[in-house]
Parts: structure tokens; C-alpha cells; sequence
């Protein structure tokens, strides 16, 4: 009997292996590797939904805690969404939305469904803040 090449992921060591080998195909961008990115994407959102409570944090805490994971810091997040210190700061201290196009790049880059990060959330509100550092 042929063994598979991929199975349903078990563990976070596979799990991981798995995100790693996505990486590189995407990366290579052949439409020869269409089928397999798409079943190891399908794998990888199995395990995802499975294993991890990313439903139930809104989008910054998600950004927060993968960054965490990927040990990333503010200054990747500026490459990563080719934005300015200033607006990626803003998005992580609660004061700008997210855009669709960087919901799209998160989504993309951290290999989590697009709806994980297409949810509303509270703003600071700037009065809130006056009010806040005023007392």
C-alpha cells in the first residue's frame, strides 16, 4: 500500500512541519502546486479550528498573540502589512480599524482564515484617552 504523502495533522510537531512546507510551496508560486497547497492549507485550518481558541479573541489580541507565537515584534508587523510604525502602532493600541488589504495580508501571512480578523472590535475613542490621562 502507497503511503500518503500527507495525513491529518496529530500534532504541533506536524503541524508545524506541515505550515513550514506551505511556506516554500507558496513561495514558489507553480501552478503544478496548486492541488497540494490547497490540501495542506485544508489541513493546516482542520488543526487551526481545532486546536487553537483564535475565534474567540478579537482581531488585535489575534494579531498580539501571533506575533507572540512567531515571535514577532511591532517592526515585522510595519514589513509584513508595508505600513508606517505610526498607523501599525495606532492598530495595536486599539486607535485604527484594520483595512480589508491588511486583513488580507494577515490572513495570508499568518495562514488563518480571513474572518479571524474581519471582526468588529472597540476603538479608543480619543476623548476616552483625554478623559483617562486627565485624572
Amino acid at each position: 500500500m502507497k503511503e500518503l504523502k500527507y495525513i491529518i495533522i496529530k500534532t504541533e510537531m506536524q503541524y508545524d512541519r506541515y505550515c513550514h512546507i506551505l511556506e516554500k510551496l507558496v513561495i514558489q508560486d507553480r501552478m503544478y502546486l496548486a492541488d497540494e497547497i490547497d490540501l495542506l492549507t485544508l489541513l493546516i485550518e482542520k488543526w487551526d479550528s481545532e486546536n487553537n481558541s483564535f475565534h474567540e479573541l478579537n482581531p488585535i489580541e489575534l494579531i498580539k498573540a501571533l506575533m507572540t507565537e512567531n515571535q514577532l515584534r511591532a517592526k515585522d508587523l510595519v514589513e509584513i502589512l508595508g505600513l508606517s510604525k505610526g498607523t501599525v502602532s495606532k492598530i495595536l493600541n486599539y486607535q485604527k480599524g484594520l483595512s480589508k488589504g491588511s486583513i488580507r495580508t494577515l490572513a495570508q501571512h499568518f495562514k488563518v482564515a480571513q474572518e479571524a480578523f474581519n471582526k468588529s472590535y472597540e476603538l479608543a475613542s480619543r476623548e476616552k484617552n483625554i478623559i483617562q490621562k486627565a485624572s
